[in-house]
């Protein structure tokens, strides 16, 4: 039984099926290794192939790139509701996960005990595999204080693990969006304070 526990909370923890759940985990999970994490951020091939795409999945796909295009070396300031509302509808279709990445008490610092975590991630976005893929790094914070306080902390921790892993693994900014949530978007809403809600969720905004 406990091994069966073990697996339904790390389906939780790397589900990329939904952006938000409305059931969550009472302790802090153990993050993913950067395979587990390269491997739900990789675009899975379609069991079947159709021939032809209709032309009004092309038209929708176009639009969807150059939505994405636009995003490319904004400020995570300059976002706005609206854009982080539609980055937000994309993602439902795209290769994501959550992580549970720990920062200092009302800071945008990374802790120190993240910093492995980080580096799984910045090893896996690195990865040939996923060579051009446009990441967004969507923050978010959990349910207490006040809107525009967690607002502008989440798009401090979102900026502040773009800058990391630019500085150093090299990865292209231009290809890391970062985006903050605030609390808007509770993992788990019937318990606002959960460490879960505390979260980046990274999306690769590439085609399945």
């Amino acid at each position: 039984m406990s091994g069966y526990l073990g697996k339904l909370k790390f389906n939780i923890a790397v589900s990329v099926a939904v952006l938000a759940m409305s059931t969550g985990v009472a302790t802090a999970q153990k993050n993913p290794s950067s395979q587990e994490i390269l491997n739900a951020l990789t675009p899975k091939a379609p069991l079947t192939r159709s021939l032809a795409t209709s032309p009004a999945e092309q038209a929708k796909r176009a639009e969807e790139g150059k939505f994405i295009n636009s995003l490319r070396n904004r400020p995570t300031r300059s976002l706005s509701t609206d854009e982080r509302q539609q980055i937000a509808t994309v993602s439902q279709t795209k290769p994501r996960i959550d992580l549970e990445i720990k920062f200092d008490f009302n800071s945008a610092e990374i802790a120190k005990s993240a910093i492995a975590d980080v580096n799984n991630l910045g090893k896996a976005l690195s990865d040939p595999n996923l060579k051009g893929s446009t990441f967004v790094l969507a923050g978010h914070t959990d349910g207490v204080g006040g809107e525009e306080f967690n607002q502008e902390l989440s798009n401090r921790r979102a900026d502040s693990v773009k800058r990391y892993l630019t500085e150093k693994f090299g990865l292209a900014s231009d290809h890391l969006v970062a985006a903050g949530y605030g609390k808007t978007r509770l993992k788990n809403p019937k318990n606002p304070s959960a460490p879960e809600n505390r979260r980046v969720e990274v999306v690769n905004m590439a085609d399945k």
